[in-house]
């Protein structure tokens, strides 16, 4: 047992070196959050919005800067739906006021809908999109960022 112990710690430092979810820039530390939003309520809308904005606030308070991602993909794509967003003057808000918060779209989610509805789905200009939201949040893990499923 004292022999894995002896060989656990190193690589698990090694790992949390590796990969820090903060790094210093030049005017101080810079963080990293993604968020996930796979569900199609309201309420769990206005949560995601809701970490966002507290992360956001609490950093910018203590001088240090938050970039954050949400990345929306199954039923919380309703979120970044122009034609039904039950969050969409929130997200107006957001894009005027919280430059540090980007909204990541899963396309292979768009497409599926697409299939299903028989028409375009329109999505909200300021989504970026991305092939699959599942791999986006893998790569954004493996970059170092924290992950967070509110």
């Amino acid at each position: 047992m004292g022999l894995i112990m002896g060989w656990a710690r190193p690589a698990a430092l090694a790992l949390a070196l590796a990969a820090p979810a903060a790094a210093w820039a030049e005017d101080g530390w810079l963080h990293h959050l993604a968020l996930q939003l796979s569900d199609g309520g309201e309420a769990e809308m206005q949560e995601v919005l809701n970490v966002a904005a507290n992360v956001s606030r609490y950093y910018s308070g203590n001088a240090e800067e938050v970039e954050i991602r949400i990345v929306v993909f199954g039923g919380g794509i309703d979120m970044l739906r122009e034609d039904r967003s039950p969050v969409l003057e929130r997200l107006k808000a957001f894009e005027q006021s919280m430059p540090n918060v980007a909204f990541i779209a899963c396309q292979n989610t768009i497409d599926t809908l697409e299939r299903i509805e028989g028409a375009e789905i329109p999505i909200l200009p300021m989504a970026e999109r991305v092939e699959a939201g599942v791999v986006e949040l893998i790569t954004l893990d493996e970059a170092g960022w924290t992950i967070v499923r509110p």
